[in-house]
Parts: C-alpha cells; structure tokens; sequence
C-alpha cells in the first residue's frame, strides 16, 4: 500500500474501520436476497461489505448529487434559465476479475434508493467494443479490452447525448456468452438521475494531437470516477478461479463462444487461463489501466479476500 499511498498523495486514506464510521445514520436497504441476485460469479461479497463500503459510499454520492442538483439550480436562476438537470455521471474502471461489474450493480441499487434521484442507470462499455468482426480484420483480437479494442467516437457521442440532456440515447449492448456486440440490440438511457458507467479503460486519456485540436476523453464527461484496485497477484488468482467456475458453467453451452474450453482438465484449465492472464489481462492492467488510477476520484483497494481494506478518496 505504501507505493499506492505515494501515488495518491492528492488523496486522503481511510481504513476499513475509518471508512465504516462514515456510514452514520444510513439506513441498510439491500436484503441478502438482492445481494445474491447483484453478485457475479465468485465475487465474494456479504451483506457486513456492503454496510462497511458501500452504505458510506452511497451516502457520499448522495451529498454529491445533491450539491450539484444545488448548483444547477442556482446556476438556472443567474440565467433566468428553466433548463432540465442532466445526468450525474459516475465513471467505474478497475482490472478484469476485480469485480466491477458487482461494484456497480450495489451502488446502483443503493442509490436507486436515496429520495432524491430514484432513477438511477446502468452501462458498460463491453457494448462499445468492436464486433469481432472488425476486431479479427484488424488484428486486434488479442488486444480486446485495449483502448484500441473500442469504438472511441460512439461512447463519446453516447456520453455527450448523455450530458446534452437529450432523451432517449441508447448504447449498444454485449454478450458474454457469445463473446460479441449483439447486432441490433440497444439498451435506451432516458433522464436519469444517475448514470454508472462501467468499464475497463473508462478513465483511459488519449495523446493531445499535435495540432492542438484535441477530442474529449469520456471522463471528461464524469462528475465522479471510481477505481477498483487489488494486488496483482490477487487478481490473477481471481481470474484463474473464474475461469475455472466458467468452465464447468457457461463454457459448456455449446453456444458459447469458449466452448472449447469446457472439457480442459483442471491443469490444462489453470494453465491456459494463467496464459490468457499474462499475454492479455496482466500487459492490458500494466500499460492501460493503472497508469488511470491516480485520475480516480475515489480508490477501492481489495485485499486478498475480495474485501475492501483500503479507501482514497480526493481530496477537493
């Protein structure tokens, strides 16, 4: 933790039982049942994690959407304005296999349930990726899950549309089963209060051209941006466990596009998953991703157990 709390210096640390404190008087509005029903799949994660991090953090967000609803508010009144609020947007990026994907469905419920913004949305950026098509024409199947693995302008014409207040903006969507964009498939986004969206490279920043007539990067489009962070040795083992559990489930669907993969033994398993980790996952995480963490407003540091030990938060 020390290289981490040197990079963050802009950040304040909190541990665990600091963090819990701040929960104050929020009330718990998850059940176990919603829990078993937002969990992904080996994701370890109980209902004293969500009243430990996630109560806190929710009630964090919530100041924050409200300040900002106070602003706009206010800003209408300078201008004599009755222009509609747009979205919050919250930006979530961390490693595969740290559990993102949970991460956001517990904050989204959560929020869902604060009295003042109920309509609380959810998108992964899985949908912007190129078809596999496009990705094998270009040689850049191995490289999915880079930034160059995504359609750039189209999330940031979504995100724009998004923060323009326009109605009715819709995202593609993904399946993991099949490995691909689902062709013809969209997910419609109309006003929320809260936007989450979630994805690997999501505070990824682009070179200035030299022209100086530089393009936004979708941060530029958050009100706040969430890291998921972990040891790297933990998130290998994560990785190769869920493999594992995805083979003896999803893979097995002759449909799937991994199905090759379901009759592996349990060493032919670890060991194509551990390659799979070290020429993909781990040269993505190194070069893409955690060079994005220090631009996070808040860092969720998980210790071997998948538990959160660790909370940075920028400090304002």
């Amino acid at each position: 933790m020390d290289d981490l709390a040197k990079e963050v210096s802009p950040f304040r640390r909190f541990s665990r039982d600091e963090w819990a404190a701040l929960r104050a008087d929020t009330p718990m509005t998850l059940t176990q049942a919603d829990l078993d029903e937002l969990r992904s799949l080996n994701d370890r994660i109980d209902l004293a994690e969500v009243e430990t991090i996630y109560l806190p953090l929710s009630r964090l967000l919530n100041l924050y959407v409200a300040a900002t609803q106070g602003l706009f508010r206010a800003t209408n009144n300078f201008l004599h304005s009755n222009d509609r609020k747009v979205p919050y947007v919250i930006g979530m990026a961390g490693s595969v296999a740290v559990g993102k994907s949970t991460t956001a469905r517990i904050l989204q419920r959560l929020l869902a349930r604060w009295p003042k913004h109920p309509k609380v949305d959810l998108v992964t950026t899985d949908g912007f990726l190129l078809p596999n098509a496009v990705l094998e024409r270009e040689g850049l199947m191995n490289r999915k899950g880079f930034p160059e693995s995504y359609d750039l302008p189209s999330i940031l014409r979504f995100l724009s549309d998004i923060k323009a207040g326009n109605p009715h903006v819709t995202a593609p969507l993904y399946s993991h089963l099949s490995y691909d964009v689902l062709k013809n498939e969209r997910v419609s986004i109309d006003h929320p209060d809260i936007l989450i969206v979630e994805g690997l490279n999501v505070l990824q920043t682009g070179r200035p051209p030299r022209d100086g007539r530089g393009i936004p990067n979708a941060s530029d489009f958050f009100d706040f941006s969430i890291f998921l962070d972990a040891d790297v040795d933990d998130l290998r083992q994560w990785y190769i466990d869920r493999f594992l559990s995805l083979r003896d489930g999803a893979f097995r669907n002759p449909k799937s596009y991994f199905h090759r993969y379901a009759n592996l033994s349990d060493a032919e398993a670890r060991a194509t998953a551990a390659r799979l980790w070290e020429t993909i996952n781990l040269v993505n995480l190194r070069e893409n991703l955690l060079p994005t963490r220090p631009r996070a407003d808040l860092v969720l540091r998980k210790g071997a157990d998948h538990f959160v030990r660790s909370v940075f938060l920028r400090k304002l």
